[in-house]
């Protein structure tokens, strides 16, 4: 069994409430809820006819779109110092 913490939020996101469990602390989970909530609501408005089904999906598919972009600066950024100090 892990001795690692539980936290447990409850979180706000596009009106619907979510008691999300985790060992990051309770002001970090409701970060993320509160980043997620403000892209679903720049999606939504830019196209109010979505449901929240689909608006749920392109939030996501934001969010990992973000995260391939980033995670592809590190590793370049990584090679840069590698090749600076070899």
């Amino acid at each position: 069994m892990s001795d690692t913490k539980k936290n447990r939020s409850t979180v706000d996101i596009y009106g619907q409430q979510y008691v999300i469990v985790g060992t990051e602390s309770n002001s970090h989970i409701r970060l993320i809820a509160s980043m997620v909530d403000d892209k679903m609501r720049e999606i939504s408005s830019a196209n109010p006819s979505l449901d929240i089904n689909k608006l749920a999906v392109l939030t996501a598919v934001n969010a990992v779109n973000d995260y391939i972009k980033m995670k592809d600066r590190v590793e370049m950024l990584e090679a840069e110092i590698k090749r600076i100090k070899d």
